[in-house]
């Protein structure tokens, strides 16, 4: 999870570096004032916020992809995308952290459908640890066509939930990331992110129940 190539890219674009007696000042901020300062082509606050965030961006986009390299350059372009629009984020519509998540979770998504066509991952949707007996009916079944099945029908019921629930469950269960590390990431208190998870949980067992199985003639 490099920032070099990234870096080089912004430079390019005319970032302005900005180091020195600025670094433990900028340390301090907040990620608003630091993407603020982004706005402006800070690059030593563009740094400070890769580093905050690389990691869950790094891991969603592996889970998601199912490829470190794919996982790496999307990692590199959701920063890049950051560091074009960061003009465009509004911190009353939500987290940095959710912001940048969506970002990420848009481009994963972009990928996968660019790449339809060739073999996916038969565990693209991990979620047999979860207690839904289907799921482990497939997962014990090893039924590659029962599992290809259920990867779409989970995926079209994450579709349908709010965004911050299906956000934290992307983050959970893809990205792996604690509770604490959610409510980190997206800024919200740890209280909010159980929430979310188990109404989003709720929802999707209930959005699998109704979504009939597609089963070959």
């Amino acid at each position: 999870m490099h920032l070099s190539e990234t870096y080089r890219r912004i430079v390019q674009c005319g970032g302005i570096v900005r180091r020195a007696n600025e670094t433990a000042e900028l340390e301090a901020c907040s990620d608003e004032l630091l993407v603020r300062r982004v706005a402006d082509g800070d690059t030593r606050a563009f740094e400070l916020l890769y580093d905050r965030y690389a990691r869950p961006v790094y891991s969603l986009a592996c889970r998601m992809l199912g490829d470190p390299s794919e996982a790496e350059e999307l990692l590199q372009e959701t920063f890049l995308r950051f560091w074009q629009q960061a003009s465009r984020f509004e911190a009353r519509r939500g987290s940095f952290g959710s912001w940048l998540m969506s970002i990420a979770h848009n481009l994963a998504i972009d990928t996968l459908r660019a790449r339809r066509r060739r073999p996916q991952r038969a565990d693209f949707v991990d979620l047999t640890t979860l207690p839904w007996h289907e799921i482990d009916q497939a997962a014990s079944a090893h039924d590659a066509a029962e599992a290809s099945e259920l990867r779409d029908r989970v995926r079209r019921a994450m579709a349908q939930l709010p965004e911050p629930q299906r956000l934290a469950i992307e983050l959970a269960y893809y990205a792996g990331l604690t509770h604490s590390e959610i409510a980190a990431v997206l800024g919200e208190p740890i209280g909010t992110i159980k929430t979310r998870l188990r109404l989003g949980m709720q929802k999707l067992q209930q959005l699998l129940r109704e979504q009939p199985a597609e089963r070959a003639p």
